[in-house]
């Protein structure tokens, strides 16, 4: 091998395999430098709270490495799915914390990662449960924003997003469930794509998360390497209850594909009268006059069903219920009922509130989410290609201002409402939906502007943000705790 190149945390995953296949860098020499980058900066961020260094460094030099597209390149897997047998699992909880909580197994989404020759670095924080778009659980501690340490980093993947920002990893496991990839996408300056419902299966444990709400995939710093991420992890496996439409190529080669003129609908107002802060609603402007620029016809225009309150309500006690579910579902696996002192206010009072609703009320929700969907497919089918919003309603805020007491244990979910403004009803629809760093604050700090599709045209997003990329190039911007 020659001498390991200087820059290597400046390089995307694709470009680091491509030193890896063309042996000027090895696998265990990436690994290294990727270690001794968490090391030297995550003291600061909190970012990594279970290390794996040892393993992943035998892994990296073992003959046994698989030769996959991404051999040697190091990856961190969030705290919440993706599980990886042998390693800790805790989900941002203290309970699972304390009981010393392992898995046995991979879920197929990190097997697929595994053959694609990703190394495990280790695992990234979340909030307990995902509950928050922050990323402060008790059990471990707050997640720092590498571009002003006293602000939230975002959730639930907010040590994802900051281990990626700060450059520790190129891209890091990540999951949404109302925002949880976009939000921190957005406050860390990253890439983050939320796919459509059942793009990647939540196998073998899981059949779905959140009724349908949640996903898997990835933050990452290049929309070359979200779309080759996705390329590895679609696709249904045995048993998934449902699966998303295939894709008609692989998404790797819509980067650079022309996506012809479309038609772009642009909200900046919020849903349900909801404030947006004027450097949000400045993210999403510049955003369509880059659009408008590389050709595109963008007016204001959005589906009117984003203003239904219903449509909260309903996605409030599926999760609600959901968290419910996970308390007995992690006490009767590690053998001991969960009490409301094993975990946080707000995950207690939640699951108490999912525990009062009778079935039929469940189904109702289930009932007018798809209904809720439908309306939005509507305005798709009207003749508007994408939607185009702020990522978020609010820039990111300081540390602690989410906070739930046994008192007002719901305080905090109700705070994080600007948060998920934009971002949860595609959840609801299971639509894609991606946050590009479009923006930065005269602070410095960045906002993202999201772009929505029509049910399974990840394609169309990606051939629009490689066109954005290209026009207004994010890839120099360094936050202040940076490798």
């Amino acid at each position: 091998m020659s001498s390991l190149p200087s820059s290597l945390s400046d390089l995307d995953c694709v470009a680091q395999a491509d030193l890896v296949r063309r042996r000027k860098v090895s696998p265990r020499e990436l690994v290294e430098a990727a270690v001794a980058r968490i090391e030297k900066l995550d003291p600061e961020l909190n970012a990594v709270i279970h290390r794996r260094f040892e393993r992943a460094l035998e892994e990296a030099g073992s003959p046994g490495l698989p030769d996959g597209p991404f051999r040697g390149v190091p990856f961190l897997l969030k705290d919440l799915g993706g599980q990886s047998a042998g390693d800790p699992c805790h989900a941002g909880m203290r309970f699972l914390r304390d009981a010393g909580w392992r898995e046995t197994q991979d879920a197929y989404l990190t097997a697929k990662l595994r053959a694609a020759g990703f190394v495990f670095l280790g695992r990234t924080n979340t909030p307990e449960l995902g509950l928050l778009p922050t990323t402060e659980p008790e059990a471990y501690g707050a997640t720092r924003n590498p571009w002003n340490p006293a602000l939230s980093a975002g959730g639930s993947s907010g040590g994802a997003a900051a281990a990626v920002a700060s450059g520790m990893v190129a891209a890091a496991h990540a999951s949404d469930g109302g925002g949880s990839i976009r939000i921190p996408a957005s406050t860390n300056g990253l890439v983050g794509l939320k796919p459509t419902r059942a793009r990647a299966s939540f196998g073998p444990g899981l059949g779905e998360r959140w009724g349908g709400f949640s996903c898997e995939l990835a933050v990452s710093r290049s929309v070359r390497d979200t779309a080759a991420i996705l390329d590895l992890v679609q696709g249904a496996m045995p048993g998934d209850p449902y699966v998303a439409p295939a894709p008609s190529g692989p998404y790797a080669a819509e980067v650079g594909a022309p996506p012809g003129r479309l038609r772009i609908g642009l909200m900046t107002t919020g849903p349900r009268g909801i404030a947006v802060h004027p450097e949000c609603v400045a993210a999403a402007r510049a955003a369509a006059s880059t659009l408008e620029g590389v050709g595109h016809a963008v007016e204001e225009g959005y589906p009117p069903a984003l203003d239904d309150p219903a449509a909260v309500g309903a996605y409030a006690a599926v999760v609600a219920a959901s968290t419910a579910r996970a308390l007995d579902a992690w006490g009767a696996r590690v053998g001991r009922a969960i009490r409301a002192e094993d975990v946080e206010p707000l995950t207690w009072g939640l699951a108490e509130v999912g525990r009062g609703f009778a079935a039929p009320r469940y189904l109702e929700a289930i009932e007018t989410t798809h209904a809720f969907g439908r309306r939005l497919a509507a305005w798709w089918a009207s003749g508007f290609d994408l939607l185009l919003t702020p990522t978020q309603a609010e820039p990111p805020p300081p540390l602690g201002s989410f906070v739930s007491t046994r008192e007002v244990p719901l305080q905090a979910f109700l705070r994080a409402a600007p948060f998920g403004a934009f971002t949860l009803g595609f959840n609801l629809s299971g639509q894609p939906a991606i946050s590009l760093p479009l923006h930065w604050t005269a602070e410095g700090l960045p906002l993202g502007a999201q772009l929505v599709a029509a049910y399974g045209r990840e394609d169309l997003l990606l051939r629009v943000a490689a066109q954005l990329e290209q026009a207004r190039p994010w890839s120099a911007r360094r936050p202040r705790i940076r490798a």
